[in-house]
């Protein structure tokens, strides 16, 4: 299925010349990378750059609604009186900046739209006679992730429940909305991912940011320490002393074999290299292992290993 330009503006397949430039000023104005700071935002102000230089045009319109976006890229058929086969192909230029300053006109295309604020501007109005619709303070959600969804990356899908506004532009009616999270690796706890105006909607304000805080579920075999985890290893005894060989089942499902040739004493710990959690900003690089140790001694000893056992320590 080719993309939906009319869907992409929110707009009708009916929508006059003035509709498209309307949904194309309050969506670019939405998304531009100056101003929204979301993980999606650059994707967004592109999509509907594209779809506003389609149906801005009188005949790429009238080519997409009747053969699609297939046709529209590919070209249609032309009349043998026009001397060619096919028209030929749209292709997007690719730079949405530009066709933003078409639209407003100028290098500073936001002269007109954000003006620093001042006492004379701000509230309802002000002395400009402008009126000036306030965000709603982010909504902040807490997003539990394991440490395998941490180590790994995976893809979080999360369901909202937002006020949105009807087509009258003053009523309301709640919505549920899926917000889809890519979990990179190596993200730390307090990490923040915004989605722009995602929040309740109404006809005085604008949207809320919901804002998701990455919080480390708590793991039944490691501690996370910044990018190193932290085991506890149980041995008895005489592999404390002795050495012994451990394995340990990793974040990825792998065994690990460590040798433990030292003697191990109380505070002693063995740091495995690389086997910690990756740094989300450097992709080749991790954290380490750490391994502490609980040593479990005998409950009781015969007088003969007793007598054994100080023979050795002697």
């Amino acid at each position: 299925m080719g993309k939906d330009y009319y869907k992409t503006l929110q707009i009708t397949q009916n929508a006059k010349g003035q509709e498209i430039k309307k949904a194309y000023r309050k969506l670019a104005l939405k998304y531009h990378p100056d101003r929204n700071t979301a993980i999606d935002a650059v994707d967004k102000f592109k999509e509907v750059s594209e779809a506003y230089d389609v149906l801005s045009n009188g005949v790429r319109r009238a080519i997409y609604d009747q053969y699609g976006e297939e046709g529209l890229k590919a070209g249609v058929p032309m009349s043998e009186a026009e001397g060619q086969t096919f028209t030929e192909g749209y292709v997007f230029h690719g730079d949405a900046e530009r066709v933003f300053r078409e639209f407003f006109g100028g290098n500073n295309p936001y002269a007109d739209y954000f003006q620093p604020e001042s006492d004379a501007d701000m509230g309802f109005g002000g002395i400009h006679g402008r009126g000036r619709k306030k965000q709603d303070s982010p909504v902040e959600k807490e997003l539990l992730l394991s440490l395998e969804e941490l180590y790994t990356g995976c893809i979080k899908k999360m369901k909202v429940s937002r006020r949105v506004l009807n087509d009258d532009g003053h009523t309301t009616s709640i919505r549920e909305k899926i917000l889809t999270i890519p979990v990179k690796k190596g993200w730390k706890p307090g990490t923040r991912i915004t989605f722009s105006q995602k929040g309740d909607e109404g006809p005085n304000n604008i949207a809320a940011d919901i804002v998701f805080i990455v919080k480390d579920r708590e793991h039944d075999r490691f501690i996370r320490k910044e990018a190193d985890l932290h085991y506890q290893a149980k041995i008895s005894l005489a592999d404390a002393l002795a050495g012994c060989l451990i394995e340990i089942q990793t974040l990825d499902k792998r065994i690990l074999s460590v040798p433990i040739n030292e003697i191990v004493k109380p505070g002693f710990t063995k740091v495995v290299p690389g086997e910690g959690m990756p740094v989300s900003n450097e992709s080749t690089k991790r954290g380490d292992l750490i391994i502490a140790f609980d040593i479990v001694f005998p409950k009781q000893l015969t007088p003969e290993k007793k007598s054994m056992a100080r023979k050795a320590l002697s």
